[in-house]
């Protein structure tokens, strides 16, 4: 058992080093010792930064909607009030937009997942639009100096 171990040390360790090394012999003989400075990071557009929100609620409403569908009944619906409500029987009603499940006259869906789901929706749509029309007049802009600068 040890010479196993001891071997599978070596087969790990010894290419390791001897990578390291390499590299390490390489970057003298090139002169990278020191890291280069990284290029400055161009600043966000406000376009980008609208492109950023939107996606982000994409994704917010996604996971919201996927924990709402989480209560629904899909294959023995009795079940989905027997886990959620403590009852057996076959739900009331349920829709999967708005979100909900009435087993026995009560709600089971939380209250607040529908109501996040409409604030990520019109988050989620007015970033698209904002981002569009921001690039669109960025693209706007450049062409009209464009021009100025052509005539100028």
């Amino acid at each position: 058992m040890a010479t196993l171990i001891g071997t599978m040390i070596l087969a790990i360790a010894l290419p390791a080093w001897a990578g390291i090394t390499y590299v390490g012999l390489v970057r003298a003989r090139r002169g990278d010792e020191l890291p280069r400075p990284r290029p400055p990071r161009h600043r966000r557009s406000p376009a980008r930064k609208a492109a950023w929100v939107a996606g982000l609620a994409y994704l917010a409403g996604g996971v919201l909607h996927l924990y709402g569908l989480s209560y629904m009944p899909f294959l023995q619906p009795e079940d989905a009030c027997w886990f959620n409500a403590g009852h057996m029987a076959v739900p009331d009603s349920s829709s999967a937009l708005p979100v909900s499940l009435v087993c026995a006259g009560e709600e089971i869906v939380p209250w607040w997942v529908n109501p996040g789901l409409l604030v990520l929706a019109v988050t989620a749509v007015a970033g698209t639009v904002t981002s569009i029309a921001l690039a669109l007049r960025r693209l706007a802009d450049r062409h009209r100096t464009g021009e100025r600068e052509a005539r100028g």
